[in-house]
């Protein structure tokens, strides 16, 4: 396996922060792959999904009140994305249409809310709009002119590229997507409006992450610059801004169809990015006693954001009480000796009722010593509390029972490309799952003494993904590293509460900003 990489390939992997070895694992992964998840049960309400009644409810938002008087919140928000994801159908259309033959005009045939069809008949509904009109007019072109003579391609250059808005180059985070009469939001703007009502600290700091990619950041810092007066002057709080990026050693290599490294014109090896799991490393360096974590893309109007104010507050003090035992109980362990069985009878029946942990079989045998050891390292994990959304749609990844490795069985969120889906039983299981994981989690990366976990140490890497991806017209494949959400945080407590539907807006699409949701005016 070694033999693969020459003494150049070794030195341009160290030049990244790689060690060798870990790349000659990356590629026995290839050729070994990953083995699937064994699930055991979906989890479902009152089965691993916890619903909150309204009284607990005002319980936890009080809770969570003053908590955060006293502890430093920090907001995380993945927005590595670029926003050329968000126009893939209208990049398509502009590459293949070439003029008003009727032929050409077959692809706007297609007249469903995501089509090209359904942007152009709606494109004076999106915010932007203004602006492309202006941006138009400085190109000596008239958006009415254009569109009766169906040059459409003028538009999507005006708004793609660097003619004009260049939105196709821009991070996600930066696209206008919501109108407030003559003002309009970026994605990046919808977060310091969230997070000024849910995550702001003591002395009303807001404290707000963004992941981004290098050539992103001083792009978002001058968009922060430019409203952030105005935004702390209408939420009255002072925001804390700071970035990330994913570090080239988080980089996977890619490899042909024959699990052979691939090399670009200068035989040079070709690494891609190891997927949202690369943002661990960024997440372990955020100082704070709580961390909400939302995408970039998952927000919506103020007239529809009471529900996400409320429910991030509800997770947030189902966090706190949690950990609040937690660490009472670890404190306790200290010395086991003065703890009565009746007392590690309690933890046990926690662990297993609260934090949904269920030991091995053979724990029944326990002595009192391998109860206490087996509790210290249940107790002492990193903590998240997921909010889960009714699946109203297909079947897809999300909370899921699966047996560990330590025998024990816990509550995981997992991908359906996790899942062995010609296996009779683990399709039957994934028919069944009743919710899914809209990337709503509230975590503690602290433990009992206030120090910070190594969060890799709580990493399962046989949950990788392999892909097929695409470079210069040949078929390629593609690993990441376990996701973020997923095996990256396989080994933490996890517990999954039931959160409405509408704390889910997201943006993958242009088109997906004319739902409701996303619309000024009802």
């Amino acid at each position: 396996m070694g033999s693969q990489l020459t003494s150049e390939d070794k030195e341009q992997i160290t030049a990244r922060g790689m060690k060798t070895a870990d790349v000659e694992k990356q590629i026995h992964n290839f050729r070994t792959g990953f083995p699937p998840i064994s699930l055991i049960a979906p989890a479902t309400v009152k089965h691993g999904i916890h619903q909150v009644g309204q009284k607990r409810i005002e319980e936890l938002v009080e809770l969570y009140r003053l908590y955060a008087q006293s502890h430093q919140v920090v907001k995380f928000v993945p927005a590595s994305g670029a926003a050329s994801r968000m126009f893939k159908n209208l990049y398509e259309f502009r590459t293949s249409y070439r003029g008003t033959s009727e032929d050409q005009l077959e692809v706007l045939k297609d007249r469903g809310p995501d089509s090209v069809y359904y942007f152009f008949e709606h494109i004076q509904e999106f915010s932007f709009f203004p602006t492309l009109l202006d941006a138009l007019e400085k190109r000596g072109l008239d958006f009415d002119t254009i569109m009766q003579e169906s040059r459409y391609e003028k538009i999507l250059n005006t708004m793609l590229t660097d003619r004009g808005l260049e939105f196709g180059n821009l991070p996600k985070a930066l696209i206008p997507f919501h109108s407030y009469g003559e003002e309009f939001r970026t994605a990046f703007a919808e977060h310091l409006a969230e997070g000024a009502v849910y995550a702001a600290s003591s002395g009303n700091d807001c404290h707000i992450h963004f992941t981004a990619l290098p050539q992103h950041v001083d792009l978002l810092e001058a968009h922060f610059q430019e409203i952030r007066e105005k935004y702390e002057k209408r939420y009255g709080v002072k925001y804390h801004i700071t970035y990330s990026i994913q570090h080239p050693s988080t980089d996977m290599i890619a490899v042909d169809m024959d699990n052979n490294p691939v090399r670009d014109e200068n035989d040079k090896l070709v690494f891609r990015p190891g997927g949202h799991g690369s943002l661990l490393q960024n997440l372990g360096k955020i100082e704070a006693d709580l961390i909400i974590i939302k995408n970039i893309d998952n927000v919506c109007h103020d007239h529809f954001k009471q529900d996400t104010y409320l429910y991030k507050k509800v997770l947030s003090g189902y966090l706190i009480a949690l950990q609040d035992q937690m660490f009472a109980f670890m404190n306790g362990l200290e010395n086991p000796t003065q703890s009565s069985m009746k007392v590690i009878d309690s933890m046990w029946s926690f662990v297993e009722s609260k934090l949904n942990v269920i030991p091995p079989a053979e724990s029944e045998k326990w002595k009192k010593e391998e109860k206490v050891e087996y509790l210290k390292k249940k107790l002492n994990r990193p903590i998240r509390v997921c909010g889960m959304v009714e699946n109203e749609g297909e079947p897809g990844g999300g909370p899921f029972w699966v047996k560990n490795s330590d025998g024990s069985t816990s509550l995981q969120i997992v991908e359906a490309s996790q899942i062995n889906r010609k296996n009779p039983e683990q399709e039957t299981i994934l028919q069944n799952s009743t919710h899914f994981n809209p990337v709503d989690l509230v975590c503690s990366t602290r433990n009992y003494l206030g120090k910070a976990f190594n969060l890799p140490d709580f990493v399962d890497p046989a949950t990788g993904f392999i892909t097929e991806k695409s470079l210069n017209g040949k078929a390629i494949k593609a690993q990441e590293l376990p996701g973020l959400w997923n095996g990256s945080m396989s080994d933490w407590n996890t517990v999954f509460v039931e959160v409405p539907l509408t704390t889910f807006n997201p943006v993958k699409i242009i088109n997906d900003l004319l739902r409701p949701e996303h619309r000024e005016f009802q």
